[in-house]
């Protein structure tokens, strides 16, 4: 499951898993709401686990509205349509997971560089999200000489 902000072209979130029910759709809505806020509006195709009464209710119950594309209309959910590719063409056609856990990290790792670093051709050539501060700390007398 991937959730795209179809404004700034970042992956919000990839849920890695064998299924994903309604439930594993609002942990992972759920998640990124926590952090963003409630979006007024959730695009989505029709898929069982986006249609189910339980999620429809959720969203009520948060706020948000649903959009859903007509059946056989991918082109109505472009960016998520093109992010799924990117994700296919980049990363998954090249790789053989052993394992969920493996799964979760390298296109964990993936989702990171898509968003921090990889350039995007709508938005300037210039990544979703790109890193402003180093993830790594320096230690304080390496940043005291540093000045």
């Amino acid at each position: 499951m991937t959730l795209i902000d179809e404004f700034t072209r970042e992956c919000l979130a990839i849920r890695v898993a064998r299924r994903i029910n309604s439930l594993g759709v609002i942990e992972t809505m759920a998640d990124v709401m926590l952090v963003r806020g409630v979006p007024e509006y959730i695009r989505s195709d029709n898929g069982p686990e986006m249609t189910a009464k339980i999620v429809r209710h959720w969203l009520g119950q948060v706020g948000a509205k649903t959009l859903y594309i007509e059946p056989g209309s991918p082109w109505e959910n472009g960016y998520c349509e093109s992010f799924n590719g990117k994700l296919r063409d980049e990363l998954l056609n090249g790789e053989i997971f052993y394992s969920l856990k493996e799964a979760k990290a390298v296109i964990g790792q993936w989702r990171s560089h898509y968003n921090t670093v990889r350039p995007h051709s709508s938005l300037g050539y210039r990544p979703p999200v790109p890193q402003a501060f180093s993830p790594v700390p320096l230690p304080l007398d390496r940043a005291a000489a540093m000045q």
